[in-house]
């Protein structure tokens, strides 16, 4: 069946040249960007009743950008002045590069993992001595949490923020040929959304083994999966799918 319209369950990308435009040029698609979950902040009094003090830690874990800017938005509202000895371990380059929205680069320590917790976990042993904060939302990786254990160095969850199921009421009566979720939530959004949600030609892609865990548990048909040898991105995925569907018989 061919492609005619997509439903991305993400923020519509700030970049101009998104992948996804030339997705809509090459394939004349409809596609529509709309978060099936959003992010609610926790407060300075919620992080205080977790008995977490700034003070006391030498060293920041940070895994995405949602944690990079409500660490910095607890301590601002804690007015606790950031030490230039702080030091930032980040998951990847991405999440240090948008560190240069709170701090001057190059004048701070920051570690940079690969693309994984395990690349960033090589690094974290080297600075065993550091007593770490991973600030993150109230749904923490299993994964993430045994690796910390593993390492047998000092560390603190602090739920900095947490996952919020959006309200998609109005796309009740509304249809896509592809629906693409990136994360486990984005799977309970829609279920939670619509119980009685029918896949039927749907077609489903998904982002990452633990969203594809999700929905195969969901019961869903997962027709579109990333990243896959050589198809490293959902944006190209999506290109190599539609390619093969829309192509003339």
């Amino acid at each position: 069946m061919k492609v005619k319209s997509i439903l991305i369950s993400q923020p519509k990308p700030e970049l101009k040249n998104s992948p996804y435009v030339e997705l809509i040029k090459k394939f004349k698609l409809k596609i529509d960007f709309r978060p099936f979950i959003h992010i609610e902040g926790k407060t300075s009094r919620e992080i205080r009743q977790q008995k977490i003090d700034l003070s006391k830690f030498s060293a920041i874990i940070l895994t995405s950008r949602n944690s990079v800017d409500h660490f910095f938005r607890i301590a601002e509202e804690m007015r606790y002045p950031i030490p230039n000895a702080l030091k930032y371990f980040c998951l990847s380059e991405a999440v240090a590069f948008y560190l240069q929205k709170y701090v001057v680069y190059r004048k701070r320590k920051i570690y940079v993992g690969g693309r994984t917790f395990d690349e960033l976990s090589e690094i974290i042993t080297k600075y065993s001595e550091e007593n770490y904060l991973l600030p993150g939302s109230d749904v923490l990786s299993p994964r993430i949490e045994k690796k910390l254990n593993d390492l047998e160095v000092r560390w603190t969850k602090g739920v900095f923020y947490k996952t919020v199921i959006s309200d998609l009421s109005d796309l009740k009566n509304v249809y896509y040929d592809i629906l693409v979720f990136f994360s486990p939530s984005g799977i309970e959004s829609l279920l939670s959304n619509f119980p009685d949600f029918k896949q039927n030609d749907t077609r489903i892609a998904v982002f990452g083994k633990n969203t594809a865990s999700a929905a195969e548990n969901a019961g869903l048909r997962i027709d579109i999966q990333a990243p896959l040898n050589k198809i490293p991105s959902m944006s190209r995925a999506l290109y190599v799918y539609i390619e093969k569907a829309n192509k003339k018989r």
